[in-house]
């Protein structure tokens, strides 16, 4: 005896049809006789590809489109090719997977005839009838026939088959919330949901759903769209991973392919920084990007500072640039707007902030209203539009070396040589005690997506004093004892969950470690390390990914960072006084750019906002704004400076700088 309202039938009615759609809610046999279109707004589709609505004919601009297919496909004679690759030359692809996706594409767009004649010249149906009637089975709501198919679709693997039914049970279970058929969905709760081995949390919340009073209260807490949205077919495409490929095409798999064609060119475009175009990619040439739009020319020179400008920090919004010397200030500059009259924009100083010690960490808030600048002992609070400090903080007893700002605005962290790391409040009070941290904190940064703080420093040996005598000494090989030599300093990159605060990486490092970066997608750490090395960390498989050499670093801090399109570049500064610029996925050297003057490059800092711009300081006390050769002037002598991509893009009779740098 079969429970009441245990399978649904009556599967909501919607007025909404249209010839082209998803091949992936098509069917071979006639649709119900009632007329009615399916659930979730798709029409049934016959064996042709045809959209059937009614008698089994979609009418479109007085034609009918299914007898229009199905009579022309009669009287197309099959072609009998030799063979199963797609060409003799090329083994690698094969014909029958090719056409099917073809069929497939040129259903989804709707060349419903072109799709009929295929099939019929070829012999290759997209899918096979059992494919097209589970599809069909998911549309109409027949849950236990889509259950019972799911074997017959080659779904084999026991996990595999709990979980695909788990789904269909799962949307049964809140179409019949939403139709408010609560006996019956917990009916489905309790006999079919709950055997298939749920996790109590998942099985906790769905059953929490019970509790809605209204179906629209039902959708927004399930983030569902309801039986008569796309919910259906987006099972339909939860689905397919569980259905082998080569039975039950994936949606869409032609254009997919494309977009990872498109993703490989552009990965292996060297020189690639430009967003996508808003048009789309051209399918008839390969992708690849010139010098052009890369940022490898000196636009503007700051000279303000009277000792080594040491690190830059970036506003939000990309429009002002702070500066930090040993000459105990940090400089607040801001650019002028682009026009077309001067597409090199103006720079001024707008505030020099004075410290009775060298600034050696920054960070801006979100709104760029407040600076914070680390130094020995304490960090300051400046009001970043007036050039007045706010608050000091005095919470480290050695140099604060890390400042982050929470992207929620909620407050910052602050990290040290003294081996805190604190989180602070907007205003400047002091929250907590985040945690100690095993090392000395050299620099610290948190991920793009708020989940973990990475840190790098130096794990001080204990004093000769405190260790123990197995720790200082050991028996000789004469039985004699002999002091062990002292142990060396530990360098390592930590990784703390945020939520739990739990250091869940701690990579050991030969030699100092100078500077830390993030990319955006959060996926990898940049790690510079004395000597010269430069190294990529994949933060979740906690490995070593790439290493890129060159530039030289020795005895000074050289703050290195990812920059351009979709963090594509590495930049670096170097001891020789050049700037040194990768392509992050292929450790290709692509610039050594020279201009600046003797002494070390200490930071290259990339704008938030142009993937255009970067700026770089150096102990010859400048600053250096880099920018691509399309914005200079058009004449000969620009377009040479461009290509040779040295020092000054705009200079007087006597050779000196014109920057606008107003002091």
């Amino acid at each position: 005896m079969r429970y009441p309202g245990a399978e649904q039938t009556d599967s909501p009615t919607l007025h909404e049809a249209a010839i082209a759609g998803p091949s992936s809610v098509g069917i071979n046999h006639p649709p119900p006789s009632n007329g009615h279109l399916n659930g979730n707004g798709f029409t049934s589709i016959i064996t042709n590809g045809a959209a059937a609505v009614g008698n089994g004919v979609q009418k479109h601009n007085g034609h009918s489109k299914q007898a229009s297919a199905a009579s022309h496909s009669l009287s197309i004679a099959r072609v009998m090719l030799p063979g199963t690759s797609l060409y003799d030359d090329d083994r690698d692809v094969d014909r029958e997977e090719f056409v099917r996706l073809v069929i497939q594409s040129l259903r989804d767009v709707g060349y419903i005839e072109s799709a009929a004649t295929l099939e019929a010249e070829s012999g290759y149906a997209m899918e096979s009838p059992e494919v097209a009637e589970f599809r069909q089975y998911i549309m109409e709501a027949r849950w236990s026939k889509a259950e019972n198919a799911l074997q017959r679709l080659g779904v084999r693997d026991h996990e595999g088959l709990l979980d695909a039914r788990f789904l269909i049970s799962q949307q049964k279970y809140l179409e019949l919330l939403e139709a408010q058929r609560t006996t019956d969905a917990l009916h489905v709760l309790r006999n079919e949901l709950a055997p298939l081995d749920v996790e109590s949390e998942q099985l906790h919340m769905l059953s929490s759903l019970m509790m809605c009073s209204e179906p629209e209260d039902l959708r927004q807490r399930a983030g569902w769209d309801g039986a008569a949205g796309h919910s259906r077919r987006m099972l339909l495409d939860s689905l397919h991973r569980y259905i082998p490929p080569s039975i039950m095409v994936p949606p869409r798999r032609f254009s997919t392919l494309l977009h990872q064609a498109n993703a490989y060119q552009r990965q292996q475009c060297v020189y690639h920084n430009i967003p996508s175009s808003p048009t789309g990619f051209s399918l008839f040439a390969d992708h690849q990007c010139d010098k052009t739009g890369f940022p490898r020319v000196t636009t503007t020179i700051l000279e303000v500072h009277a000792d080594q400008v040491w690190m830059l920090e970036w506003s939000r919004d990309g429009n002002f640039l702070a500066s930090a010397s040993s000459d105990k200030s940090v400089i607040i500059w801001g650019i002028g707007p682009e026009t077309e009259a001067t597409p090199i924009r103006e720079w001024e100083k707008r505030h020099m902030l004075n410290h009775p010690y060298p600034v050696i960490s920054m960070a801006w808030s979100l709104d760029d209203s407040i600076l914070l600048a680390g130094t020995e002992h304490h960090i300051k609070m400046w009001n970043a539009k007036t050039g007045v400090c706010i608050r000091t903080l005095e919470e480290h007893s050695e140099p604060v070396t890390a400042l982050v700002w929470l992207p929620d605005d909620s407050g910052f962290f602050s990290a040290g040589m003294d081996f805190k790391i604190v989180l602070w409040n907007p205003d400047g009070s002091r929250r907590e005690m985040w945690t100690m941290s095993p090392v000395r904190v050299a620099n610290m940064v948190l991920t793009p997506d708020c989940t973990r703080l990475v840190a790098i420093g130096m794990k001080a040996p204990l004093p000769m004093e405190s260790r123990t005598e197995g720790e200082s000494a050991g028996p000789g090989a004469n039985g004699g004892v002999v002091s062990s030599p002292p142990p060396k300093d530990e360098h390592r990159l930590l990784v703390f969950d945020i939520a739990s605060k739990r250091n869940e990486i701690s990579i050991l490092f030969e030699g100092e470690l100078t500077s830390l970066s993030v990319s955006q997608n959060s996926q990898y750490a940049l790690v510079s390390r004395s000597p010269d090395d430069i190294q990529l960390w994949d933060l979740s498989l906690g490995r070593l990914v790439r290493k890129y050499t060159g530039q030289r670093q020795s005895k000074d801090i050289i703050r290195s960072c990812f920059g351009g399109f979709e963090s594509n570049f590495v930049v670096s500064g170097s001891e020789d006084g050049n700037v040194y610029v990768w392509h992050r996925d292929t450790g290709v050297l692509l610039e050594v750019l020279e201009g600046h003057g003797d002494g070390s490059v200490n930071c290259v800092a990339w704008n938030p906002r142009n993937e255009r711009m970067f700026a770089s300081c150096s102990d010859d006390r400048t600053i250096r704004i880099w920018e691509s050769p399309d914005i200079l002037p058009d004449s000969p002598a620009a377009a040479e400076h461009a290509v040779k991509g040295k020092g000054k893009t705009r200079q007087r009779d006597d050779g000196a700088d014109a920057s606008s740098t107003r002091t």
